[in-house]
């Protein structure tokens, strides 16, 4: 504990502060729709494949503009990019509050939330400028634990719809966001220097050098099994507890809220163990842990069921932790652009989950089969860390993993 504290009073951490309270707020903002699908199915006469479309919207959203997010970061600054995202995301927010929700509407509203999921792309970067090469691990790992926003949201955003109505919500977050960009613009130091042009030829010549690594691409498959299956499990918790056990929106959002807690609380743990560690020996235990949860999420026994929903979350949180202290490791020179893409893949990860979620349920008549298909793709990225742990061992003259 002491090394950790020493680790933090390396840097500057009012900067870590601001980005992470910069992330929290916008996973709320993203996580919203998924976290008012119920209310919103009710008051809209939604369907089960509308409602799984419209909680995927802003998965989808993010994964785009986090590509943006990335690219603005390392080109503008992180901090410029940052304020610009919380202003988009009060725009969106205050539509959502006022505007009538017709259908076509509905969409734009959903897809457009996806601003929050840009955040990550750049509280990610601030954090990690704040502090020193060796603590990269444990300060990402902190900074990312934001996405405890999931959290806050899934628990406050039902209990608000049933008092006040859902599109209330928005206009309550309107407030949330607002606060939470004056106490960011206070808090946050930009640390980037040189010139503008500098910044353009240096930001041209890390885009060419990360889409020649391999390592990149397959830092983006780990990222979508555990993040991207992470924030898929939560946006869809609410109505898949609804169709399974038959809880209501509040005690649904509970269970998910908890959920939530528990991924983002482990998330900084996996970082620092991945700097002690090394991260390929975590996620060689870690993803197998994803992968049995996740077959076990609808267990006969509703307790057995719920056990396996929180173990399935904590893993994917420390999973989380861990690639992206190896981002930090493989691409200490483009942590915006890298955090951009490899958030983004993470982010379509998201997006397809509840869709074939749904969409083998709809075939099949339960979730099990998207359960089961998720698991086979954490087998893959499982099979993948052995081999390079393998590789790695022949290299060094040691054994096997």
């Amino acid at each position: 504990m002491a090394d950790i504290w020493q680790m933090l009073r390396g840097g500057h951490w009012p900067t870590l502060l601001g980005a992470w309270l910069h992330l929290t707020v916008s996973f709320m903002v993203w996580l919203l729709i998924g976290a008012l699908s119920l209310p919103m199915a009710r008051a809209l006469e939604l369907t089960g494949t509308d409602l799984s479309v419209l909680v995927a919207l802003p998965l989808l959203g993010g994964a785009l503009l986090r590509v943006f997010g990335g690219w603005s970061c390392d080109w503008f600054g992180a901090k410029n990019t940052a304020v610009a995202i919380l202003i988009g995301e009060l725009a969106v927010l205050l539509w959502g509050w006022l505007a009538d929700p017709a259908s076509i509407g509905l969409w734009c509203l959903a897809v457009s939330l996806g601003l929050g999921g840009a955040s990550f792309a750049v509280a990610l970067p601030l954090a990690g400028q704040a502090y020193p090469p060796s603590s990269q691990g444990l300060v990402l790992g902190l900074a990312a634990s934001g996405n405890i926003g999931t959290v806050l949201v899934l628990f406050l955003a039902p209990r608000w719809a049933e008092s006040l109505g859902w599109q209330q919500v928005f206009g309550i977050m309107a407030g949330i966001v607002t606060v939470t960009c004056v106490l960011f613009i206070l808090l946050v130091r930009e640390s980037r220097q040189g010139d503008r042009h500098r910044r353009d030829v240096e930001w041209w010549h890390h885009a060419a050098t990360l889409l020649r690594q391999r390592s990149a691409y397959w830092l983006c498959f780990l990222y979508a099994i555990t993040f991207g299956g992470f924030v898929g499990l939560c946006s869809v918790l609410p109505m898949l507890l609804y169709e399974t056990y038959g809880y209501d929106a509040v005690a649904a959002g509970s269970v998910a809220a908890l959920c939530g807690l528990v991924g983002s609380v482990i998330r900084p743990f996996g970082g620092y163990a991945a700097d002690q560690r090394g991260g390929m020996r975590v996620l060689y235990v870690v993803l197998p842990l994803i992968v049995g949860s996740v077959v076990a999420v609808t267990s006969p026994s509703q307790a057995m069921g719920m056990a396996m929903i929180v173990l399935a979350s904590g893993a994917m949180g420390v999973g989380n932790g861990v690639v992206f202290q190896m981002v930090a490791e493989e691409f200490p020179e483009q942590i915006g652009m890298a955090s951009g893409l490899i958030g983004a893949v993470g982010s379509v990860g998201g997006f397809a989950f509840p869709i074939v979620l749904s969409g083998l349920k709809l075939v099949t008549g339960s979730y099990d089969a998207g359960l089961w298909f998720f698991a086979g793709l954490g087998v893959c990225a499982w099979g993948m860390v052995f081999l390079r742990l393998r590789g790695a061992a022949v290299v060094d003259g040691e054994g096997a993993p």
